[in-house]
């Protein structure tokens, strides 16, 4: 194959431009990348505050939706999201109690499309509703806004019912965040230490996956909770 002198000199000219956009586009340093919640994007509302499309129970009792609002009758259940895994991203949910203190639960990182009510307390994680687990000889690490049996609050947070609370869980690929009412109340990431297992409805210890399904909790007849909302946004990448 002939080439001429000219066009030669152009490719000359072309790679030597390109090596020297690439050099200014490649890092030099070991930096590890981070996930941050993407102010861009908009909350992308899961409950349309009408009915319970897009949503699916299993278990006992059931869920309805009253004036814009999710009400839980009866348990247990659960009502999850079949639609999609989630991860990621960062989870609003806002609820409340009727009574001044009910049991509840949302949950994350459910490893497979639940069947019954009882797998995901085995094997998600339940962002826990109670303000006083010690009413049920239950101790801090089932309250309002842990990792339920896993972890200690970092602070107390929770309003009592009928106040509204909030929720903001971060799903950061293997850490699980916890903001309630705007207070960091859980940091946890997988493989930190858990106490043992005291009574066997608590879930078992073990590595949940990073994208899951999600739901909330019926709990009981006399645990009447509130949900008005729940909404994603996803977390952006960025190398610091």
């Amino acid at each position: 194959m002939k080439i001429k002198f000219s066009n030669l000199l152009v490719l000359s000219i072309l790679f030597l431009a390109f090596n020297s956009y690439a050099s200014n586009y490649t890092s030099t340093d070991n930096s590890e990348d981070k996930m941050i919640p993407d102010s861009t994007k908009k909350w992308r509302q899961l409950f349309n505050g009408k009915d319970l499309t897009g949503w699916k129970h299993v278990g006992n009792g059931h869920m309805t939706v009253e004036n814009g609002i999710i009400k839980t009758h009866g348990g247990m259940g659960l009502l999850y999201w079949p639609g999609e895994k989630f991860g990621n991203c960062t989870i609003k949910v806002v609820f409340r109690m009727r009574d001044e203190n009910s049991n509840a639960g949302f949950f994350i990182r459910i490893p497979i499309e639940p069947k019954e009510e009882w797998m995901p307390v085995y094997y998600a994680y339940e962002v826990q509703i109670d303000n006083h687990p010690e009413l049920s000889n239950e101790d801090e690490y089932h309250s309002t806004g842990m990792l339920y049996a896993f972890t200690k609050p970092l602070a107390i947070a929770w309003k009592p019912g009928p106040e509204w609370n909030t929720f903001e869980i971060t799903l950061d690929g293997d850490r699980t965040i916890v903001i309630l009412n705007g207070v960091k109340v859980t940091d946890y990431k997988e493989g930190d230490p858990v106490p043992p297992r005291k009574f066997d409805f608590e879930p078992f210890p073990g590595e949940r996956p990073e994208y899951g399904y999600i739901g909330m909790q019926n709990h009981g007849e006399h645990d009447v909770v509130f949900f008005k909302e729940v909404a994603v946004k996803p977390l952006e990448k960025v190398t610091k």
